[in-house]
């Protein structure tokens, strides 16, 4: 099982919460989870074990995020079409995914992770430049993944349209 099926499991993601994920608020506000989660870990230095507060209130509201937004109006944007996008990737046991995708997306997990490394090696030995570096490179790694979910979920709309016209 893959890191983001394990990711979806636990944050039980049904059909009706993906369908809220849609919603662009809910993708951009997202953004946020990581960097608030830096913050909470790197706030044990002055609150000590009180720490676990903020770092409890940052994974809930990493939970609650895709549940909090009403079903978008609209799907006609970036954001929405990369949760649809994601969620034809997390099903690529039913649907192929073709070659391109795949391995773009391993470069793009490599890179992600020698950034989240770096970042959890920052909060750890407190350093703030390779905390803030590793963040910045996980977070645009996301960026990037999240613009090729849209690379896919367009592709996948036109081979589904091109194999209806046939």
């Amino acid at each position: 099982m893959n890191i983001e099926k394990t990711a979806e499991k636990i944050f039980k993601m049904s059909d009706d919460v993906w369908e809220r994920h849609v919603n662009p608020w809910s993708v951009w506000t997202r953004y946020s989870c990581l960097p608030l989660l830096c913050l909470a870990v790197w706030s044990r230095v002055w609150i000590g074990w009180m720490c676990l507060i903020p770092i409890v209130m940052v994974c809930f509201w990493t939970w609650f995020n895709p549940r909090i937004f009403k079903k978008p109006d609209s799907i006609n944007n970036w954001a929405s079409k990369a949760v649809l996008g994601e969620r034809i990737f997390l099903n690529q046991s039913k649907t192929e995914i073709p070659k391109h995708h795949l391995r773009a997306l391993n470069v793009i997990k490599v890179i992600t992770s020698i950034g989240f490394i770096c970042a959890i090696y920052g909060l750890i030995a407190l350093h703030v430049w390779l905390t803030v570096f590793g963040t910045v490179i996980t977070m645009m790694g996301k960026t990037w993944f999240l613009d090729r979910m849209v690379w896919l979920y367009q592709d996948m709309n036109d081979r589904a349209q091109s194999s209806n016209s046939e």
